[in-house]
């Protein structure tokens, strides 16, 4: 849930500072296919109907796709932002997968948005003493706020990470050395 927010956040930083949405066309990301298929599994993956079928292949489909998603966050690593992500995603995927598939989530984090232990297959399960429990789903956004959410330490680095990108693109501080959007070379000094 956090890059629902990190975006418009990213936005708004990016005008702020005067940055400009041109810079973010001008973005160059490497094997985007990877990262979106890695997301769209897990999109599939927890809608109640494939979750009531998959049983035990769930975990390692949610690993799998955790995987190509990270592999693409790497991929492109050179983005202003994405090691931040990559970091996030990272912290995501150890606690992910040293809890066998499942990204434990705090029981006081569930009960703080009125959540339950899913009873189908979930990217969040309930567990009493986690592995890695620090990088886990321990915290809750405020109920009062949309999408509210449980999320883990590496989620607020992915969001972070997502500001960095959108504000650094739309002030032009792109990765491969091109001029600012605002760049006239007929005025540059000598």
């Amino acid at each position: 849930m956090f890059i629902l927010y990190a975006i418009p956040i990213g936005l708004a930083l990016g005008f702020a500072l005067g940055g400009r949405p041109a810079g973010l066309a001008r973005l160059e990301f490497r094997w985007p296919w990877l990262v979106l298929a890695g997301l769209f599994i897990q999109v599939i993956l927890f809608t109640d109907f494939v979750a009531a079928r998959i049983g035990g292949a769930g975990a390692l489909i949610y690993v799998g796709s955790t995987a190509a998603v990270f592999g693409g966050v790497l991929r492109n690593v050179r983005i202003s932002g994405m090691p931040l992500v990559a970091l996030g995603a990272a912290s995501n995927l150890a606690a992910i997968v040293a809890n066998g598939g499942y990204m434990p989530a705090g029981g006081a984090a569930m009960a703080a948005l009125g959540k339950t232990d899913p009873t189908l297959y979930s990217n969040s399960a309930v567990v009493a003493h986690p592995a890695l429990e620090p990088l886990t789903d321990i915290f809750a956004l405020p109920a009062w706020i949309p999408f509210a959410n449980i999320f883990s330490v590496g989620d607020m680095l992915i969001g972070l990470g997502v500001v960095v990108i959108i504000v650094a693109s739309m002030r032009g501080a792109r990765a491969s050395g091109g001029p600012h959007p605002n760049y006239d070379e007929a005025t540059r000094p000598v």
